[in-house]
């Protein structure tokens, strides 16, 4: 397993994709880089910091998994390619931080083979960017917990690329319904309806394209699910540059594990495609739809989510996500419950006295 860490060429400090710029910049001598020399800055040629060690503990927790068939929580352990240190990660991580010098570095096996994306859509929104955001939705928000939005939870915001296909379909096939057109005419004393009934028929070829699907199993994956949808079309060409300063998982969701959900959904959108090109209509019900897949194309891709977490009192994982493209949110906030008591003890105390003071008037 090859462990990358791309380098400044100027003074071998850490480069880091920088979302408001588009290009990488190094934290120590402020240098800027464009795409064009990390896609350069290949391993094995002397501007990456490496580590290809045989590990034997990944051998052996490979082994284990097979053994025991709890591969999804099995922990497996890399070398920092700056300070030596180790990096303990999950099967499916393929960007993380070392704990101990806090330098990204990149698991360049996970992404190799039929695990190499297709494409990937780079981070537009930075950290800083995102947290200013984030504020402005809290405001909104007034029994939320101080701790969710504290200074100290806020520095754990993290920019992660998550894996998800996307599924292209050709179909085949129409619809046949019943079209209704009603007239209403009002002669004398007299309101008249007439109501004529026409056999309606579709057929031809429908195209969806960009259909995304979650390739993750474990429960981070509902953090990207609520941002959805993204830009498919400013997809870029997959480089691992884009993931410097950023976590990415890979995917542990084969296609054929979600193909028959995937083409009874494109059937359902080529249905509702047909149903929008009847018209002239008072009313159209759909009496049978009939469509086949005919050619299918899949897509792996990377898709970038800022994410934030916070341990409510009761116990329960709580989290904000933001899409890293357009800045939608999602998420499940926290309930501070000493709050809305409080103003639940003020609404009563006011509507106490409203009542005391009419009951007084009267």
């Amino acid at each position: 397993m090859t462990v990358v860490s791309f380098k400044c060429p100027n003074c071998d400090g850490e480069l880091v994709y920088d979302p408001e710029t588009a290009k990488y910049k190094c934290e120590y001598c402020n240098s800027i880089f464009d795409q064009d020399v990390l896609s350069d800055m290949m391993p094995g040629e002397g501007q990456t910091k490496e580590s290809t060690q045989e590990n034997t503990q990944e051998q052996t927790g490979e082994q284990n998994r097979e053994d025991e068939g709890t591969s999804k929580q099995s922990a497996v352990v890399y070398s920092c390619p700056s300070c030596g240190a180790q990096i303990v990660t999950e099967e499916t991580t393929a960007a993380t931080f070392c704990y101990y010098c806090h330098n990204p570095v990149i698991l360049q096996g996970r992404l190799d083979g039929d695990y190499h994306p297709d494409g990937i859509l780079p981070f537009t929104i930075s950290k800083e960017k995102a947290k200013e955001t984030f504020l402005q939705y809290i405001k909104k928000k007034w029994f939320v917990p101080r701790g969710f939005f504290s200074e100290r939870n806020l520095a754990t915001m993290t920019g992660v690329y998550f894996p998800y296909w996307l599924y292209d379909a050709k179909l085949e096939g129409g619809i046949e319904g019943e079209g209704q057109k009603v007239r209403v005419w009002v002669h004398g004393d007299t309101e008249y309806t007439e109501t004529k009934i026409y056999r309606v028929v579709r057929r031809g070829e429908a195209k969806i394209s960009h259909m995304p699907e979650n390739a993750l199993q474990k429960a981070d994956a509902r953090l990207a699910e609520g941002v959805l949808p993204y830009p498919f079309e400013q997809l870029e060409p997959f480089d691992m540059g884009y993931l410097s300063g950023f976590m990415a998982e890979k995917r542990d969701v084969e296609s054929d594990a979600i193909t028959p959900q995937l083409r009874q959904q494109a059937k359902e959108d080529a249905e509702h495609l047909f149903r929008e090109d009847v018209q002239g209509y008072t009313g159209f019900s759909v009496r049978q739809s009939d469509f086949s897949v005919m050619e299918e194309h899949w897509n792996y891709v990377l898709l970038p989510v800022l994410t934030l977490t916070y341990q409510g009192r009761d116990g329960k994982i709580y989290y904000f996500s933001m899409n890293g493209r357009t800045g939608q949110v999602s998420g499940e906030l926290p309930v501070d419950g000493g709050r809305l008591a409080l103003m639940a003890a003020i609404v009563f105390v006011i509507v106490g006295l409203i009542g005391l003071l009419i009951g007084w008037l009267i």
